[in-house]
């Protein structure tokens, strides 16, 4: 790992440090922010000592990470187009990372001081985009090319879906719960249990099922929120020195040549199904060539782009081999082609197999470039996983209490949390990042409206409130901090 930062301009290192260091800080944070969310509720209905409850959820969090691989982290870095992050000069990559990190921690630590559960994931996401917004408008960049909106859309729409959806389904896992043992004692709160059957503790059984679900709570929340930790620190290490690690430099030989081997079979593709694709990537045709000058990514440049890609790894068996610049090409061109085929993917007139054979080209095409090095997951795994062990009190309370009108039941901790662990499990897979926050605080209220307990206004007022207003916060507050900080760079 040292070595990878040997050559490095003084500065440069000490800003780099600094920058990772602000990014383990934001996961260090936002384990202690998000931590009550995967504990409130078998805290609550004292299945745990709280102490044991806060360990277990930070060891679970810490194997999240390091077993969730990088698939929810390039869903982050690719909000930016990859190549406007790259062009950036070395100051100008220090100003957006250090924007969006200042902004993202400001309002994390601001909710979490005040008991509301906010979404670490709304807040990283408005800071990037803020960033990205700014740098359009500083460099006359038009809007739609400073961020990359089709995948802000789809992130922002399982953002938006995922809460409504947890509300239901836990809603709905209660109504079965009641369906199926309506006079069991999992449907009374802890304060009933211990008025009525002089117990401390949740019935056996009960009791398993909260640890269970909320240390899987805390596994998938490791997972998907401490991937967005690895992705901000690819971020990083991207945009300040990126020729250290715009390609996975431990790449052998044989995943080289795969990456060689996509390309050559991208190009068969299209050609095989140019009666489709002819006039969407102008096969066949000459249009001006623009990849000697400043970078596009075009469909109607796929051609010449998987040229120069070609020609750029012939008789390369070790990514050392090629310049730093020729580095950041080669990476362009392979996400730009994947850009592509994206795109085409989504194109009517392809069959079902083709389309398949296109996502498996996909994976080859981007297997180099989308990585994590070891150390950047055991780093972020560490700072969740210790952020996790302090700082949980203040949310707890809001949990278990302050959303309904009523305690919460066993039955409704239950339902709440294995919907969470479910959902979040799900979101993992397709690689989108999720709100564990949102998600669990809006299956506390779908069990509170099915268990006709109601919902206490101020509370709900307050979490919608905050998930109304942390992107344009956030998105406001990094751009407001990017364009100071261009500004202080430019004079």
């Amino acid at each position: 790992m040292i070595d990878l930062f040997s050559g490095l301009d003084a500065w440069v290192l000490v800003s780099l440090l600094l920058a990772l260091a602000f990014v383990l800080s934001f996961e260090f944070i936002n384990g202690f922010h998000d931590t009550a969310n995967a504990v409130a509720t078998v805290i609550y209905t004292k299945a745990m000592p709280p102490h044991l409850a806060v360990f277990s959820s930070g060891v679970f969090n810490f194997l999240g990470v390091l077993l969730g691989g990088v698939g929810v982290a390039y869903a982050i870095v690719h909000l930016l187009p990859v190549e406007l992050l790259i062009n950036v000069n070395t100051g100008h990559g220090l100003a957006m990372v250090f924007s969006l990190l200042a902004a993202a921690i400001t309002w994390n630590l601001g909710t979490w001081y005040f008991g509301i559960p906010a979404s670490s994931s709304h807040t990283l996401i408005g800071s990037i985009l803020g960033v990205g917004l700014a740098n359009a408008l500083l460099n006359d960049i038009p809007l739609g090319d400073g961020v990359n909106w089709q995948k802000a859309i789809d992130i922002g729409a399982s953002l938006v879906f995922s809460p409504l959806a947890g509300m239901l389904v836990a809603g709905l896992v209660l109504v079965a719960l009641k369906w199926w043992r309506p006079k069991s004692k999992m449907h009374k709160t802890p304060e009933q249990r211990r008025k009525i059957d002089d117990k401390k503790h949740p019935p056996f059984w009960n009791r398993m099922v909260l640890v269970v679900s909320a240390m899987a709570v805390s596994f998938v929340h490791g997972s998907n929120d401490g991937q967005k930790g690895i992705g901000l620190i690819m971020l990083v290490l991207i945009g300040i020195v990126p020729a250290q690690f715009v390609l996975d430099l431990s790449t052998t030989t044989y995943q080289i040549e795969r990456t060689r081997d996509a390309t050559l079979h991208l190009s068969q593709f299209y050609q095989r199904n140019s009666a489709t694709l002819s006039e969407f990537l102008a096969l066949g045709k000459s249009v001006q060539d623009d990849l000697p000058g400043k970078f596009s990514c075009n469909p109607q440049q796929t051609e010449p782009t998987i040229a120069a890609l070609l020609n750029d790894l012939k008789g390369v068996n070790d990514y050392h081999s090629l310049s730093p610049e020729k580095r950041i090409e080669v990476r362009r061109y392979l996400l730009c082609l994947d850009d592509t085929a994206k795109k085409v993917g989504k194109l009517p007139g392809l069959d079902a197999r083709e389309k398949a054979d296109l996502e498996k080209l996909r994976k080859d095409l981007t297997a180099t470039t989308e990585y994590a090095p070891f150390w950047v997951i055991l780093a972020v795994a560490l700072a969740l996983g210790l952020g996790t062990m302090v700082g949980w009190k203040r949310v707890v309370l809001t949990i278990g209490e302050k959303i309904g009108k009523q305690g919460m039941t066993y039955a409704q901790g239950m339902s709440a949390q294995i919907t969470t662990a479910g959902m979040i499990g799900l979101a993992n897979i397709f690689a989108l990042p999720v709100s564990t926050t949102h998600v669990l605080s809006s299956g506390v209220a779908g069990t509170m409206l099915a268990n006709k307990s109601g919902l206490q206004s101020s509370t709900i007022k307050t979490i919608l409130l905050a998930w109304v207003l942390t992107l344009p916060a956030t998105v406001g507050l990094s751009a407001g901090l990017f364009w100071l900080a261009s500004k202080i760079i430019g004079s």
